[in-house]
């Protein structure tokens, strides 16, 4: 089931993902489903149960869905990743992009895609990309 991952990252509670399915092959859903067992399986030890999942006797990080948006053109192509490698700093964890260890960001200065010192807190208003 091939995919390409092009940004990912990994917080406490959440992960946002961009990733590119080959031609005629819409099943997000499976690929999800595969990313998750597998991360499931992995951190089984070192699992964070939130409050709420506490209150409820639930196990698990996942939320119970997922958005998918299908990627109209370059721009919001790059919005999206943007978005991604920012979200550590939007939620308060870092105050530079690079800072989180948990993130594609790092591949993509490597790649030259992005400058080191990108995404820095003062650089960005929170509302530049979204909720």
């Amino acid at each position: 089931h091939p995919f390409d991952i092009d940004g990912i990252v990994i917080l406490h509670d959440h992960f946002h993902m961009l990733i590119t399915l080959p031609e005629n092959d819409g099943n997000y859903s499976l690929r999800l489903r595969l990313i998750k067992g597998y991360f499931s399986r992995e951190i089984y030890n070192h699992e964070y149960i939130n409050f709420i999942r506490k209150k409820k006797n639930e196990r698990g990080i996942w939320q119970r869905r997922f958005w998918e948006h299908a990627i109209r053109d370059e721009n919001d192509y790059e919005r999206h990743l943007n978005y991604i490698h920012y979200n550590p700093v939007k939620h308060g964890y870092v105050k530079n992009a690079s800072d989180w260890p948990y993130s594609s960001i790092h591949r993509a200065i490597n790649q030259g895609l992005y400058p080191k010192n990108w995404g820095y807190k003062d650089d960005f208003s929170l509302g530049v990309f979204g909720e």
